[in-house]
């Protein structure tokens, strides 16, 4: 089973940023799509950045569009997602996905980093 790990969450002020990590076991080259989500208590999932590894196309949702860039290492086998200009609304757990297509199409989470943009 693939297993993704996020890490770099944690407090901010508004204003500020933070860069998460989504570390994989499986080679992001071969990996279809990876994805941020974010879920906030009461709330469904929402996907808030998509990075497709093989010609990089991004794909941001409009309430982070111009302040989160997604970005992939293939030598780490690593997913970013750099947050900048953080407003409170962007409080949630962020969530890594990965959709790695073989004879099927698979998705796979990781266990969410909370960040939290409070003064």
């Amino acid at each position: 089973q693939v297993q993704l790990v996020e890490s770099g969450g944690g407090l901010v002020q508004p204003g500020g940023s933070l860069r998460l990590s989504c570390a994989a076991s499986y080679t992001i080259r071969n990996t279809y799509v990876m994805s941020w989500y974010r879920q906030t208590p009461g709330n469904q999932r929402k996907q808030v950045a998509t990075l497709y590894p093989s010609n990089n196309m991004t794909y941001y949702d409009d309430s982070v569009k111009g302040r989160f860039t997604i970005s992939g290492d293939n030598i780490k086998n690593t997913v970013y997602l750099q947050m900048n200009n953080l407003k409170p609304e962007d409080t949630a757990v962020y969530i890594c996905n990965a959709v790695i297509v073989t004879h099927t199409s698979n998705h796979y989470w990781g266990q969410g980093t909370q960040v939290t943009v409070s003064s």
